[in-house]
């Protein structure tokens, strides 16, 4: 027979290992409970609006049901996957920048694609008779000119028009803490920047859609729907599991990419054609800094990007934790160019659709400093946080 003393040992290491799994438990469910579940994480909220209805969906590489692709999530549920619209860079994110994205046959599913970049921004109603309801799933970042929520805007506009239900998968935004940079005039509305909203604007894309249908900037309201992400406040920092697109690769590239994007109108360099895309800036003939890198061709990613084969030499910002939008680096390289009596500028027209205003270039022009810019944005921001309200999901 046992002892009563290894009777007690036995009884007290079997009491700390059920403490231990009680506390391992516990945490597990913690985390499970505080865990950020992205709308299309949610089957039981959309598979419901979807039973017996042709679907068209507004999807890209960023449609995941974990590590499932949202199509294939789809057509294993049994759902009727008629059509796939896809935004730049294609359904699978494998188009440059600017690259067409041409219409066919998805090879992996058999589903028909439609290009919805470039001439055709929206489908016609002829195309539109073979989906009941519209879906859309596609991860933003935040930014006003990254070309996303103008697709979702002009799909919108579509499903309105036709009568057929539209519903967003709403996904978080890596920039939801930010609400910055100047207001839309609408005077520079193009496909880079379609809304009154600011460069940053901290909406995710579901508010944004309930936004674009109660301000009504579509022609006719849309029967919309949308669905939450849970557990998520727009403060809360969140990693992009999927890279949005081929240029903006990791966190640093999204935080930066506010900043950088406007020396997309200029002859600086921010990276595209090298691994660290929106992570750095340079320039050949003169520079700040001392990095240096020399941007290559790379398919699907850039095929002829800016100092192609030509040393760069600038600033690395790989480093740099970026909040919001950083104006001094656009100032500084402009001061620069100016020095040299060179031309900073040399797409006056796209900077103004990028920033969404002709104001933003000439007070930089005009030597403006950082603080003496942003306190002219303030007014519009404050109208637009109040304005926003309304649509707002998570606080």
């Amino acid at each position: 027979m046992m002892s009563s003393y290894k009777l007690t040992k036995i009884a007290v290491l079997f009491g700390l290992l059920l403490c231990c799994f009680s506390i391992a438990w516990a945490k597990a469910e913690q985390t499970k409970s505080t865990e950020i579940i992205v709308g299309a994480e949610q089957p039981l909220h959309y598979l419901p609006l979807l039973k017996n209805k042709r679907v068209g969906l507004i999807v890209n590489q960023t449609s995941k049901v974990r590590q499932q692709h949202l199509v294939d999530y789809l057509l294993n549920k049994g759902v009727k996957v008629k059509v796939i619209f896809a935004p730049e860079h294609g359904f699978r994110g494998d188009h440059d920048a600017g690259e067409k994205v041409a219409s066919g046959l998805d090879s992996q599913t058999g589903v028909k694609v439609y290009s919805i970049y470039g001439k055709h921004k929206k489908p016609s109603s002829e195309i539109l008779k073979e989906v009941d309801v519209l879906l859309f799933d596609i991860q933003d970042v935040g930014v006003r000119y990254y070309t996303y929520i103008s697709s979702m805007h002009y799909m919108m506009a579509a499903a309105a028009s036709n009568n057929i239900p539209f519903i967003v998968l709403d996904r978080p935004n890596p920039n939801g803490a930010y609400v910055d940079g100047p207001i839309l005039n609408t005077e520079f509305q193009s496909f880079v920047g379609m809304h009154e909203i600011p460069l940053l604007h901290g909406m995710t894309v579901g508010e944004l859609a309930l936004m674009i249908n109660g301000e009504r900037w579509i022609e006719k309201q849309a029967d919309l729907s949308v669905i939450p992400v849970k557990n998520y406040q727009r403060e809360m920092s969140y990693s992009l599991p999927v890279k949005p697109s081929p240029n903006l690769p990791n966190d640093a590239s999204i935080a930066h990419y506010a900043s950088l994007g406007f020396f997309e109108s200029t002859p600086v360099s921010i990276g595209r054609g090298t691994d660290f895309p929106f992570q750095v800036i340079g320039f050949d003939k003169y520079s700040i800094g001392e990095f240096s890198f020399t941007p290559r061709s790379i398919k699907g990613a850039a095929s002829a990007p800016k100092l192609n084969g030509i040393k760069a030499k600038g600033q690395d910002l790989r480093e740099i934790t970026s909040s919001g939008l950083d104006l001094s680096y656009l100032i500084a390289w402009h001061s620069l160019f100016k020095q040299h009596k060179q031309v900073f500028f040399t797409r006056a027209a796209f900077m103004d659709k990028l920033a969404g205003t002709d104001q933003l270039r000439k007070q930089i022009q005009s030597g403006l400093s950082e603080d003496e810019i942003r306190n002219s944005w303030q007014q519009g921001l404050g109208n637009f946080r109040k304005q926003r309200q309304p649509y707002l999901l998570y606080f």
